[in-house]
């Protein structure tokens, strides 16, 4: 056996050595990943008082605690799909929270490298990677409940993945008994823009009971690892996947949607990969991205990161510079549409506002579980929210700018002050130019998905000159500022050949509403659009004009549409509207029969549907 052993860490030394590896590094490290859910930095750690976690405190002590990590997308799968490719999920047309586009032959699962350097890989249990579950299949050495790195031969170096639920945002779908509780509510500390409700006090007291949980689960994993005898030779990473998960976080590329806790300890016996050459214990103050950690990873093990990877390494001997900003994003979740972007520096957050028409709080079904959402909404319906906790509820700005170290909750948007105007120039800059060199997917609507599919992969469509992507930003980025002046471009730019620069040309007519009253001819030409997106949008752009009849009439036609994406979106668009006609609630009602015994993936229309039937019989009641 121990030959074997010596045989097994032979070989891989020889491939070390060829990947760079200086002679003294020639071991290969074990790597631990531990994993929690829905969390922002929540630790004592990191400094919340309120917090209790000492397993993760101690292990913030014995590594390395860096203060400035961000999830690329503040929901999992995005941010799992990023992680595992090491490219950006909007640069790959699965940025929605779910979708099932299948990934480009370019792009490779990290495992793939590991494994063909002798690791062996495992994932327990949660995979949840936005692609179909064919091409995910057979990644992993062992994936699922039982996955677990004992299972490896003698001597194998091992890439372990352990995903725990506990902190999930699931976990306040039950409200626990107050007098069960750990943590007492009245002494929550509530952000500014949370009202004081009893249910928001509970939630946030249960949350922090729940964190504690999954504190000690870190510890259990943890002992496991020195029990095994292998803690010496083992790099433990923790981190959670993305911020929460009381509103206004999880689902939000604000602070509390994308600070994540992010905690490295290396042995001893691996120092050279110390961040830096700092001595355990440090805080690490550089910017990190989840897109960082597979070419991280590969960094570590001495494999070189292929180009298509959209990261920097920020460990081993292919680590970069560290980057000015980190970039975040997001688009559909679930059942509702909307579409923001971030960049972050170490002090200022600036944010664009793709849908500035639509409210922040759109209600989301899975959202709406639990009990402190509906309470902050009907606080809100009542009058008894100041300006600061009202916002949610109402239309967005087009952009916001925060500087995060003096307002740490981020609520006052320094967009309009011109005290911040060349930092505001500068962050604009910085984004148009990332959104550009990842070639983001989130500015073509999500139905015509289907039809770029048919023939190529989203990957491989977005890498190709056949999509403008700087021409369609320009367009998308003068559609949301809501000038009369760009009144000409919108009308000329909805005759364009493409039809993503034809939906933001609708968008932006949209936006302008009134103001757009001369192009309502133009508007109702492009209700015979081939794209059903640019339809969806022009009838809604007109029926605020108050060309309600032919609008509705147009809505309900594309309802009948194949594509389900399609349905979701004119579905939204139906309930954005209120409109509660007899012949819309008929064709909502038949379309839920028919697709009622549909159990396909994706079925947000039915949510929609659902929604909206739920919707109008509350209405009804309040009436009675």
């Amino acid at each position: 056996m121990n030959n074997c052993k010596y045989f097994i860490f032979g070989t891989l030394a020889v491939f070390a050595h060829k990947n760079g590896l200086a002679a003294n590094e020639e071991e290969l490290p074990n790597i631990l990943w531990i994993t929690s859910e829905d969390n922002s930095p929540m630790l004592g750690c990191y400094g919340d008082k309120f917090a209790t976690t000492p397993h993760l405190n101690s292990l913030a002590d014995e590594g390395f605690r860096y203060t400035h990590a961000y999830a690329s997308a503040p929901v999992s799968a995005p941010t799992r799909n990023t992680i595992i490719t090491g490219v950006y999920a909007c640069s790959a047309g699965n940025q929605h929270m779910r979708s099932w586009y299948g990934k480009s032959n370019t792009v490779r699962y990290y495992p793939e490298f590991l494994r063909k350097l002798g690791y062996y890989c495992t994932n327990n249990p949660k995979e949840d990677y936005n692609h179909p579950a064919e091409q995910t299949r057979g990644v992993w050495d062992e994936s699922g409940r039982n996955a677990h790195y004992k299972n490896r031969k003698a001597g194998q170096p091992f890439f372990a993945v352990f995903n725990s639920g506990i902190s999930h945002e699931s976990c306040l779908h039950q409200s626990i008994p107050t007098d069960k509780l750990r943590h007492d509510p009245r002494f929550v500390t509530l952000p500014p823009y949370h009202p004081d409700t009893e249910e928001l006090r509970h939630d946030w007291a249960q949350y922090y009971d729940k964190v504690e949980e999954m504190d000690a689960w870190v510890g259990e994993i943890l002992r496991e690892l020195e029990e095994s005898g292998e803690a010496d030779r083992t790099i433990v990473f923790y981190y959670s996947d993305h911020g929460g998960v009381l509103c206004r976080s999880k689902r939000f590329v604000y602070e509390t949607g994308t600070h994540v806790p992010f905690i490295v300890r290396i042995p001893e016996r691996f120092k050279h990969l110390y961040p830096d050459g700092q001595p355990a214990g440090t805080t690490i103050d550089r910017l990190i991205s989840w897109v960082d950690l597979a070419p991280t990873l590969l960094s570590i093990v001495g494999v070189p990161a292929p180009e298509w990877m959209q990261g920097r390494a920020f460990l081993g001997q292919q680590a970069a510079e560290a980057p000015e900003y980190v970039f975040m994003f997001r688009n559909r979740m679930d059942e509702r549409y909307d579409m923001s972007r971030a960049i972050r520096d170490e002090r200022f957050r600036y944010i664009r506002n793709y849908q500035p028409h639509r409210i922040y709080g759109q209600h989301n079904n899975y959202l709406w579980l639990a009990p402190s959402v509906a309470s902050w909404e009907n606080a809100y319906r009542s009058g008894r929210c100041n300006r600061i906790q009202s916002a949610f509820w109402e239309a967005k700005p087009a952009e916001e700018l925060y500087d995060t170290e003096a307002d740490g909750w981020e609520i006052l948007n320094l967009a309009d002050n011109p005290d911040y105007g060349r930092i505001l120039d500068r962050m604009r800059r910085a984004l148009d130019d990332e959104m550009i060199r990842i070639r983001d997917a989130g500015f073509i609507q999500e139905g015509e998905y289907e039809r770029i599919s048919e023939t190529t992969t989203m990957y491989d469509y977005l890498h190709s000159p056949e999509y403008p992507i700087a021409e369609i930003i320009h367009v998308a980025n003068t559609a949301i500022v809501k000038d009369k002046k760009n009144l000409p471009y919108l009308a000329e730019w909805l005759n364009d050949d493409n039809r993503t620069i034809r939906y933001w040309a609708a968008t932006g007519l949209l936006i302008l509403g009134n103001e757009a009253e001369s192009c309502a001819d133009r508007l109702t030409a492009a209700l015979n659009d081939p794209s059903p997106d640019v339809v969806i949008v022009a009838a809604e752009a007109l029926y605020r004009l108050g060309r309600r009849q032919r609008s509705v009439a147009t809505l309900l036609t594309v309802m009948d549409n194949p594509n389900v994406m399609v349905r979701t979106f004119a579905l939204n668009v139906i309930d954005q509207l209120g409109e509660d006609s007899r012949h819309v609630r008929q064709a909502v009602e038949r379309l839920g029969k028919k697709s009622e015994n549909d159990k396909s993936q994706g079925r947000f229309d039915l949510r929609m549907v659902n929604r909206l039937t739920t919707k109008w019989r509350d209405e009804a009641k309040v009436r009675r």
